[in-house]
């Protein structure tokens, strides 16, 4: 056995992240208004502004400021599920004993709202072409489960899913549509804003985003009752009366004013983050010519793509054998060969973060002995991830296995990132 290692290569001073907030000093002008107005709490200036201004960009008529994107995403959970099947008995969900489709390779905060709601989430299996959910495979789960009417779908790492083709499959069985763009704000599909192709739709300004308000997030619509409802429930669900009154469940859910002072000093920088995005990815991507790795992929004809995170996924023959529980990985290094577990390790030395790709939600235990469906109509999935490099079973498990989100921060400087491809490129040694 041997070890390879970047000790040659110096560790960064300070260290680079995996995707960090960029602050611009427009945002310091927004926070100060509110506070020397005192409008600091969830009404102001700021938050009527980014509500217009993020709705417009998307091409929705009306957006409303919530405090994250999960609440965003709940709440457009339980406006979709009303609409359905109407409003629901006290103390239970909106979708009580209903099945909701949801996209498998996500942040659980795109499938946990539907379980808020009593519902019971089904996953149709990956596309290897977006790393989206795969229109086929929803297809074939409206055939095991014909009365689904409503579909979670998700945006991963900035590439638009083939939402036209969900929402003909959505339109077919008069099922609706939560659009999770979260991490796709400013990405295009066929020239449209994702955010503008669901009946609903939710963007994240969370930390970690290319437009970051620290926290927060939005929720999208075309119709003006539907953006008065979630403005009520997101404030406790207080009736038009002198005193308290509540005659429904509500939350405490709206964004802040000082928040949205954040977000609206971001807004004016998207398009110069999406700049630096993509010069990131293209640098890996050039970079890593001749090493057995491909990036996620990205449709050019049909898409323009934030870039948000640049994820590389290692080809099959170049995997080395690997074994993972529910919390740790092992694996046998071998010359020539390499694993997302070994290129983590040496990124890790330099100081620099990376991540493994989302877990497919039928693969978390929480969600394991829930529907999963692929393509081809069957449901296989490990119940212990996988061992060694055979068939994974799905495309998200195979994914899962293979894939690494790379650091993508836009303040990292193109010799930082030389470095970075020169340690992955020692992994394949």
């Amino acid at each position: 056995m041997f070890i390879k290692d970047s000790n040659s290569i110096t560790p960064f001073e300070k260290k680079i992240w995996l995707s960090s907030p960029t602050m611009h000093g427009d945002e310091k002008k927004w926070v100060n208004d509110a506070i020397d107005t005192n409008w600091v709490s969830t009404v102001g200036a700021n938050i009527n502004a980014v509500e217009s201004e993020v709705a417009s960009f998307i091409g929705k008529k009306y957006g409303v400021g919530l405090s994250s994107g999960t609440a965003a995403l709940h709440l457009a959970v339980r406006l979709c599920a009303e609409k359905l099947y109407g409003k629901p008995k006290t103390g239970h969900g909106a979708l009580e004993g209903k099945k909701v489709f949801c996209s498998d390779m996500t942040f659980d905060a795109t499938v946990n709202p539907v379980v808020y709601e009593n519902g019971e989430p089904v996953f149709p299996d990956t596309e290897s072409d977006t790393w989206n959910m795969d229109p086929e495979a929803l297809r074939k789960a409206f055939e095991l489960y014909p009365d689904v009417k409503l579909i979670v779908a998700a945006h991963l790492y900035g590439t638009p899913a083939k939402i036209d083709e969900i929402r003909r499959i959505a339109d077919e069985h008069g099922a609706l549509i939560v659009e999770d763009a979260a991490e796709s704000f400013g990405s295009t599909f066929d020239g449209r804003q994702t955010g503008s192709f669901g009946d609903v739709s939710v963007i994240s300004f969370n930390g970690n985003k290319i437009i970051t308000g620290s926290t927060g997030g939005m929720l999208l619509t075309d119709s003006k009752e539907d953006a008065d409802t979630v403005r009520k429930w997101s404030t406790q669900s207080r009736e038009d009366a002198p005193w308290y009154q509540h005659e429904e469940l509500g939350y405490n859910y709206r964004m802040s004013n000082i928040v949205a002072g954040v977000v609206r000093g971001q807004l004016p920088y998207l398009r110069e983050h999406i700049a630096q995005k993509k010069a990131i990815y293209e640098r890996y991507k050039e970079g890593f010519k001749g090493l057995p790795v491909s990036m996620n992929p990205v449709n050019e004809t049909r898409c323009d793509v934030n870039c948000w995170l640049s994820c590389l996924i290692i080809d099959r023959q170049a995997m080395c054998p690997t074994v993972r529980s529910e919390n740790k990985a092992l694996y046998n290094p071998e010359h020539g060969k390499s694993c997302p577990a070994e290129i983590l390790e040496q990124l890790a030395r330099i100081n620099a973060e990376g991540r493994p790709v989302w877990k497919p939600m039928h693969m978390q235990p929480i969600y394991r002995l829930h529907g999963f469906v692929t393509k081809n109509g069957d449901g296989r999935a490990r119940t212990n991830a996988y061992i060694d490099t055979g068939d994974a079973g799905s495309i998200g498990e195979d994914i899962f296995e293979r894939g690494i989100c790379l650091p993508s921060d836009n303040k990292m400087t193109p010799a930082e990132q030389d470095a970075i491809i020169e340690v992955i490129g020692r992994c394949f040694d």
